[in-house]
């Protein structure tokens, strides 16, 4: 999707599947996260997403995160997600550089 959406005007995605989807941003909400967390049973997959408020924590020290947001997504969901990710972190990397994280 190019440039901002209007609320009364939904933008449109061809696909294979189902012809056209209109994705609407009414009720859209944005937040920042720089923390994620993931959990799993049999029927869900459930991300958390949050803020450090621990920014000069050291290893001696008790790093707080403020939790923003639960999604909770089928596995189906979770593995669509999943390859969406991946392809659009192969694409970043391609352009910018290998993105160096702690395992």
């Amino acid at each position: 999707m190019k440039g901002a959406m209007k609320h009364d005007e939904p933008s449109r995605t061809e696909t294979s599947r189902t012809g056209v989807v209109e994705w609407y941003d009414d009720k859209m909400e944005t937040s920042f996260s720089n923390v994620i967390n993931v959990q799993a049973t049999r029927e869900q997959i459930e991300i958390f997403f949050g803020i450090t408020r621990s920014w000069n924590a050291d290893a001696d020290s008790v790093m707080r995160i403020d939790l923003n947001h639960r999604q909770i997504l089928t596995p189906y969901a979770a593995k669509r997600l999943s390859r969406v990710l991946s392809d659009v972190l192969n694409t970043y990397e391609s352009r910018h550089g290998v993105l160096k994280v702690d395992e």
